[in-house]
């Protein structure tokens, strides 16, 4: 091989060596990104966060072929600018000695080579088409009476009125829909031997893939809520007053109150029909989310019929009907059960009251850890359960009666054969009232609803 290896500008590789007058144009990129002013050394790249603020980077002192270059981190150089400053009195591609520059477009890049004391640094390549890649934002939201963090989700109770104030509805690549369960107030239970509360409306989503069956119900709604960044009022309805156990119309229970969050608005529990002491008439259950349980009627073995569930109508429903009543020859007046969000409530017979209908129930993933204080535990294992109906009540004097159980999700029992007022349905879940045994007892409130909303917020 001729010449003298050490003068040849050649590696063996083939790559051109770095020659004794200056580097050859590259930079080693530091990829700490920088969020304080940078001091920086030559033949290194910064990528610079200005995400809170601006930032200055001061460029070393320069030496024929000294090399820095600068890129956006986060693409708010618009923002918030990055300002590169020369080393004394040096100058920043011939301007002023110790002139700065200003990067200000969002994306841009720059690489700044000192060439002599004429011109200084001069900026040999430059960018302002840098994208942003896709970037996942998620819902953020505050409000209610408590918000519970489980794994990626969180979610936001209300156990009365409130707004749920969303700062960021999210895009795509994160989460933009949330998921609701909204119960209404349970329905009053009626007084007089009369028929029990339903349970108030149950409607549920289950839309964002967190909580798979068979811990969902089969009335959750697969479509959530996409949501906007704006407040959400909250209505959470209260539970419907007792039937006072005295005079028609007083006798009978009142209607829950509606619970609503965006579209989705459930109704209140059916009120549970009242009696006319002593014995005999009677009337039937009111409509509702559930209907209320019916009273005994004028005749043998006849009833008021419980009032209809699904009301108004909707889609998975959110309630069914009430049970009816029993009277045979005003020897034993008993009330139906109130109707639940997966069952109706049973038809009253001899000496016994209805049973309320069964609640529905959403899997313990929306509360987490804190799910025994939310709700009632069902037959369905790792679930609670709302919107129970009321039980019905037996009348008064009748050995061996009993009245009808509350159904699961927060139903009142109904008093049994003596004179004695409804129970109360449960606080926050929904659940009708029980009625009450014969005049001038009267029946329970209805248990007050509750809304939660949950998403996917990381």
């Amino acid at each position: 091989m001729s010449g003298v290896t050490g003068d040849n500008p050649y590696r063996a590789s083939g790559v051109v060596a770095a020659l004794a007058e200056g580097r050859t144009g590259t930079v080693d990129w530091d990829t700490t990104p920088k969020t304080g002013t940078v001091t920086a050394e030559s033949a290194v790249g910064y990528f610079i966060n200005t995400t809170s603020g601006g930032i200055t980077v001061n460029l070393p002192a320069g030496a024929a072929g000294s090399i820095v270059a600068i890129a956006d981190y986060t693409r708010t150089f618009n923002t918030n600018n990055c300002t590169v400053t020369p080393n004394g009195s040096e100058k920043m591609g011939g301007g002023d000695a110790g002139g700065s520059v200003t990067l200000s477009v969002n994306g841009q890049s720059a690489t700044f080579v000192y060439v002599d004391g004429t011109e200084g640094w001069i900026n040999v390549q430059e960018t302002e088409s840098s994208k942003a890649g896709p970037v996942s934002l998620y819902v953020t939201a505050t409000g209610g009476a408590a918000t519970l963090t489980v794994g990626d989700f969180k979610t936001h109770v209300f156990t009365g009125p409130g707004t749920l104030c969303v700062s960021c509805a999210g895009n795509a690549c994160g989460s933009t829909t949330v998921d609701y369960l909204v119960s209404a107030g349970g329905g009053g239970g009626g007084g007089g031997s009369g028929g029990a509360g339903g349970a108030g409306g149950f409607r549920l989503s289950n839309s964002v893939g967190c909580i798979a069956a068979p811990v969902m119900s089969p009335l959750a709604n697969p479509t959530g809520i996409t949501v906007s960044a704006t407040g959400y009022p909250i209505v959470v309805g209260g539970g419907g007053a007792a039937g006072s156990g005295t005079s028609l119309p007083g006798s009978r229970g009142v209607q829950g109150a509606t619970s609503s969050f965006s579209t989705i608005s459930s109704a209140g529990g059916g009120y549970g029909g009242g009696g006319v002491p002593p014995g005999g008439g009677g009337e039937p259950g009111g409509a509702g989310g559930s209907g209320g349980g019916g009273r005994g009627g004028p005749g043998p073995t006849s009833g008021y019929p419980g009032g209809a569930g699904d009301t108004p109508d909707v889609t998975p429903d959110q309630g069914f009907a009430g049970g009816a009543g029993y009277d045979a020859h005003s020897a034993s007046t008993n009330g139906g059960g109130g109707g639940g969000a997966a069952a109706v409530g049973a038809n009253s017979a001899y000496k016994t009251g209805g049973a309320g209908g069964a609640g529905s129930y959403l899997g313990d993933g929306f509360f987490g850890p804190t799910a025994p204080s939310y709700g009632e535990a069902g037959p369905v294992s790792s679930t609670r359960y709302f919107s129970g109906g009321g039980g019905g009540a037996t009348d008064s004097g009748l050995p061996g009666a009993s009245g009808g159980a509350g159904g699961v999700g927060g139903g009142g029992d109904g008093n049994e054969g003596g004179s004695g007022c409804g129970c109360a349905g449960v606080t926050n879940t929904g659940g009708g009232a029980g009625s009450g045994s014969g005049a001038p007892s009267s029946g329970g409130v209805g248990g007050p609803g509750i809304v939660t909303i949950r998403y996917k917020f990381q």
